[in-house]
């Protein structure tokens, strides 16, 4: 499992803006009323922009659906959406050992998908600086749990991006490339279709 390190930058690409924010999307289904639509339910986007570390704390599910932005809220398109970006979860894997023990204190960004701190110099790697040296006292889950304030300020983004792995036979002597990713994607940043 391996933990990527994400600032937005404005669409104007200057240095970091200081005053970005981090919003779930979640998709809620609703039920249709009786007679109002041949239909029986939809799908509603209800938004809620994190105000601390805690709220922005991400364990993705299936049958949970969510769409997560970062945003600049100061920054509007011309029909007054707050530019920003998407990021589109690829492979995700969970950490299947015990909180307390030890790699897993060390590797504790694993407990969630997705986390968001407000940037800070010192905190680099979501392991700490000495990860195999490490008792789990300098990670990305011990500085979230200060639960900052996250809103309006110049935030990173953890995605935890990962798979589990059984080695196979097909695994010997040479293990074949085994992929994951995610990809990042505007969302109001552009005034229309790039394409067009």
């Amino acid at each position: 499992l391996k933990a990527y390190k994400i600032r937005y930058l404005d669409n104007t690409f200057q240095p970091p803006c200081l005053n970005n924010s981090f919003v779930n999307v979640n998709l809620v289904k609703e039920r249709s009323l009786p007679g109002e639509s041949p239909r029986k339910s939809y799908l509603k986007a209800k938004r809620k922009i994190a105000k601390t570390e805690k709220d922005a704390q991400i364990k993705l599910k299936l049958y949970d659906p969510s769409e997560f932005h970062m945003i600049n809220p100061s920054k509007r398109s011309r029909l007054g959406n707050p530019t920003g970006y998407k990021i589109v979860p690829g492979g995700t894997a969970a950490s299947l050992l015990d909180h307390d023990d030890p790699p897993q204190l060390r590797s504790a960004f694993t407990n969630n998908q997705i986390w968001v701190t407000p940037y800070k110099k010192s905190e680099q790697w979501a392991g700490g600086l000495l990860t195999y040296q490490s008792r789990g006292d300098d990670t990305l889950a011990v500085w979230s749990e200060r639960d900052r304030s996250i809103e309006n300020k110049d935030i990173v983004l953890w995605y935890t991006l990962g798979f589990h792995h059984i080695p196979c036979q097909e695994d010997f002597p040479v293990m074949p490339t085994v992929t994951s990713g995610f990809e990042l994607k505007p969302v109001n940043f552009f005034e229309s279709n790039p394409i067009l």
